[in-house]
């Protein structure tokens, strides 16, 4: 294990980051007529790589977007030229984008995300746990993890921001924000179809990936009545090989139809939009890496499992511009149902499968009002959010017991909110930022221990919460209700010049507490965690308090940018879902407020413009992560001392960087395009005991593209993750499996003792593309 002082490698990457060049890209949704007719008298070969000197931002909800390089905010935008560039089929190929940001999936349960921004992140699909990374989808929050790292297809605009978003976006976003905008209705009648087929073509694994997508807009009454309507279809035949039975795994077949309405009366406009997803296929590709190297793509499992999912997203956006300002509404409804089944212990005998149906829908509705006056820029608003969310676990581990373990839980949440948030200009240079948000969150839940009992549903409502479990002599489960409120500020300065700019800032935000609805080791939680919890059966909120000092610059010419920020984030009873493996249930995960926390960070993003058809990108993230005090045994070696403070804290790679280039050749009809981005991430703690760890990456995308003499239509070879690195989407400890390791297990062995799941993701793809835009 690595000290937690910044190595001499990371101070050499930290001196080198001010001549790197970062991975930026764009998310234009505004640029000034004055741009535009600039833009026009330009060869197309140009036109592109100018569009890197406008990125636009939506996140600050001031009254209209903004350039990113005069928010005072750590950013990462793209918009939809950028996404397609990038070859961006779901969000979690953004991972390797943006310093300090991992945008994994879970791997249990496909889609489900795992994401961490800073080192704030989870690492378990249990749905009951609120996320550190909030997920927004035109402007909608959604609740849980489940169904985020969909497939996507249509996209205006993705935005990363770091850092606490509390007074803005609420609770839960001590991490960061991911904005995805899709498409609205357009003007003009427009259309852009695509299809693409990749996979592992030059590797002895696997099938193809093939995929298939639609738009059309325009208007159906002129400038008053716009529409627009789009489908998707991927095949993924399969990218690994069982070797269990030689057969493809990994299949998956998804179905998206999305449809918008939108009216302009005036100074008012109202848009509609809605969503239908499905998806089905293969449940975990487990690698269970006591049987297997950790650095190949080998698994071989008896249970290929399966997942079902669908989801319908509603929304209703209305604006109407009155007095100063822009008064804004949002309401979204979204409904989720899955059911996943997997080999557990992935290895090629019956020893642990599990199965899940988890049931979820929401409404939300925000009301803001956004105002520029003479010298401030003023937001406030109001937020209202209801959820339901039942969810079942059936777990079968013959080794241990022939009986079957049924259990899991249920919830109905509400939020309220009230915040605002302003700028006020003391002069041209210097401005002072504040906001405040009051949050009041309500949990009431029932929940059903995991563990052998007769056959019971929880989201059929049969599984009981109370009296003795004829099976064990212990307690069936619990019924509970908790509620959490609190003020959480923000306070900064900024100070602008030029074409620069200085921010500084204070924010504080927390994460909800809320119920396990994974026990599955009874003894241990009614005698030691809910002791730990105050005598609570829910586990405590987390606080965090984040200090960030940060500048951008930009030359007069706009082709060198420089965005880089220094931060120091405090997290109070940070709350951990503590994985251990179980003689008696498998896989242990018990929730709990287990330490306080500090963080260091830095982060630089820059770009620069070599010439008219040559552009470099770069970025680097630096992490100095430590426990200041300890509150659970996480070492597991049965005493809270020295040997819990020296562990990693999970899922904080000590370096991100990368870099990239785009160089176009213009033909004088067409042009042909080359994009080259490699991105690196250190190796982590996966698990909170380090006995699980995801290993070092170096991922490296590229793709060319022939904008053809034929206006609109375009052709691209591309590959994603070319150095074929294996990844996972977890590395948690079974209690058997493989060979011990030396005959004992340490943190961070290659070979980890008694094995584990480490669900894999894919490695070297390779494939084309033809597009047509009119």
């Amino acid at each position: 294990m690595r000290s937690t002082t910044l190595s001499l490698r990371t101070l050499a990457v930290l001196g080198a980051g001010f001549t790197l060049l970062p991975q930026a890209a764009l998310a234009q949704d505004e640029v000034d007529e004055d741009t535009l007719e600039q833009q026009d008298e330009q060869p197309q070969s140009d036109r592109a790589i100018d569009a890197y000197n406008t990125i636009v931002v939506t996140g600050t909800k001031t009254r209209n977007a903004e350039n990113v390089q005069d928010v005072p905010l750590a950013v990462t935008a793209f918009n939809s030229d950028s996404l397609d560039a990038l070859k961006v089929r779901d969000v979690q190929s953004l991972t390797y984008a943006a310093p300090n940001v991992s945008l994994d999936q879970i791997g249990t349960s496909r889609g489900t995300a795992n994401f961490s921004i800073r080192g704030l992140g989870i690492n378990s699909s249990i749905p009951s746990i609120d996320p550190t990374v909030g997920v927004f989808v035109d402007g909608v929050y959604l609740g849980f993890n489940g169904g985020v790292v969909f497939d996507v297809f249509d996209l205006d605009s993705v935005e990363i921001l770091r850092g606490p978003q509390g007074v803005l976006f609420g609770r839960n976003v001590t991490g960061g924000a991911v904005l995805l905008n899709t498409g609205n209705p357009t003007t003009d009648f427009t259309g852009k179809f695509r299809a693409s087929v990749d996979g592992p073509w030059f590797d002895d694994r696997g099938g193809s990936n093939y995929t298939v997508s639609g738009v059309v807009s325009g208007p159906i009454v002129p400038d008053t009545l716009l529409f627009k309507l789009g489908g998707y279809y991927n095949k993924d035949e399969g990218y690994f090989t069982n070797l269990f039975d030689n057969s493809n795994h990994g299949k998956a077949e998804t179905k998206i139809l999305r449809g918008a309405l939108e009216g302009r009366f005036g100074d008012f406009m109202i848009r509609g939009k809605l969503d239908y997803f499905t998806s089905e296929g293969d449940g975990p590709s487990g690698q269970n890496r006591g049987l297997f190297r950790r650095d190949t793509f080998d698994m071989s499992i008896d249970e290929r499992g399966n997942y079902d999912n669908e989801i319908w997203t509603g929304s209703v956006h209305a604006e109407l511009d009155i007095g100063p300002g822009t008064l804004t509404n949002i309401f979204g409804y979204r409904t989720y149902s899955a059911t996943t089944l997997g080999d557990i212990d992935s290895l090629p005998i019956f020893g642990f499968h599990s199965s899940t149906k988890t049931d979820q829908e929401q409404i939300s509705n925000e009301l803001r009002y956004a105002m520029s006056g003479d010298g401030f820029d003023l937001t406030f608003g109001g937020f209202f959010f209801d959820q339901s969310i039942a969810y079942d676990e059936v777990r079968d581990l013959p080794p241990l017991t022939a009986f079957t373990f049924y259990g899991g839980g249920e919830q109905d949440h509400q939020v309220l909110g009230a915040f605002v948030n302003g700028q006020i200009y003391l002069s041209d240079a210097l401005s002072v930022i504040a906001g405040i948000r009051w949050s009041r969150e309500e949990k009431d839940a029932g929940v059903t221990y995991v563990r052998p009992r007769p056959e019971c549903s929880v989201v059929d409502g049969t599984c009981p919460t109370s009296g003795i479990n004829p099976f064990t002599g212990e307690n069936n489960g619990f019924t509970d209700d908790n509620s959490w409120s609190n003020w959480s500020p923000k306070l900064g300065l900024q100070y602008e010049f030029g074409r620069g700019q200085i921010y500084a800032h204070w924010t504080r935000g927390y994460r909800s507490g809320g119920y396990n609805f994974r026990v599955t080791d009874v003894p241990t939680f009614e005698n030691v965690v809910v002791p730990l919890n105050g005598g609570e059966f829910s586990f405590d909120e987390e606080k965090v308090d984040n200090y960030e000092l940060g500048g951008k610059f930009q030359t007069d010419d706009g082709a060198f940018t420089l965005n880089a920020a220094v931060y120091y984030t405090d997290i109070s009873d940070m709350q951990r879902e503590v994985n251990t493996s179980g003689p008696g249930a498998g896989v242990v995960q018990n929730i709990l407020n287990t330490a306080d926390t500090s963080i260091l960070g830095f982060e630089a993003e820059s770009r620069m413009r070599v010439s008219d058809s040559l552009l470099f990108t770069a970025n680097l993230g630096l992490i100095d992560a430590e426990y200041d005090s300890v509150k659970f045994d996480i070492s597991g070696d049965g005493v809270i001392d020295d040997a819990d403070l020296a562990l990693a804290l999970p899922r904080v790679p000590e370096i991100t960087w990368g870099v990239g280039m785009i160089h176009e050749l213009y033909l004088g009809s067409g042009s042909i395009t080359t994009r080259v981005n490699y991105q690196f991430r250190d190796e982590f703690a996966y698990t909170d005991n380090n006995f699980g760890y995801i290993q070092d990456a170096q991922n490296l995308d590229a793709n060319i593209t022939w904008e053809t003499p034929m206006e609109g239509l375009s052709f691209s070879l591309y590959g994603k993750n070319l150095l074929d690195q294996v990844q996972a989407g977890g590395d948690t400890q079974l209690p058997f499996g493989g060979p011990l390791s030396n005959g004992v297990n340490r943190p961070f062995d290659f070979f980890p003792a008694l094995g584990t799941l480490s669900p894999l993701s894919k490695g070297r793809q390779v494939g084309v593309e033809a597009q047509f835009e009119f």
